[in-house]
């Protein structure tokens, strides 16, 4: 089948499938007239992607992880190798909502802080005491 038909079979748009393709994710066959051609087992391959895309996997975990994937959903296959490479994802994506946490309480007390601070008079802005600092 050709990229439009696979495009239609998946709901993933031409750009996207070129792009897998870039990123060694999905093998196409060249017509010699330049025309990818791909074979029935890529609209599975292309619904694994998604998943694991879908999964907050980089495109370069995919590559890695795609040989132990069976099913659409797909379930991954188990090994040492494959199962470091989660779980150091997954690690890094806990480091990542730590850090969330960290910079979204601070947010929280800066505007707590400021909710209080606007129930007190301030002089007011139309007197400034200082020059302007230029832009």
């Amino acid at each position: 089948m050709r990229i439009g038909e696979l495009s239609r079979r998946t709901g993933v748009h031409t750009h996207q499938l070129r792009y897998y393709e870039a990123q060694g994710l999905l093998e196409a066959d060249r017509h010699p007239n330049g025309y990818r051609a791909y074979d029935e087992t890529a609209v599975l391959r292309v619904k694994q992607i998604r998943h694991l895309l879908g999964a907050g996997l980089s495109s370069e975990d995919i590559a890695y992880l795609l040989p132990c994937a069976v099913g659409e959903t797909p379930v991954l296959l188990g090994c040492p190798e494959l199962l470091a490479a989660m779980r150091s994802r997954l690690q890094r994506l806990d480091d990542q909502m730590d850090r969330l946490a960290q910079s979204r309480a601070a947010l929280a007390e800066y505007v707590d802080a400021a909710e209080r601070m606007s129930r007190q008079s301030y002089p007011p802005f139309e007197t400034p005491t200082r020059e302007p600092v230029p832009a």
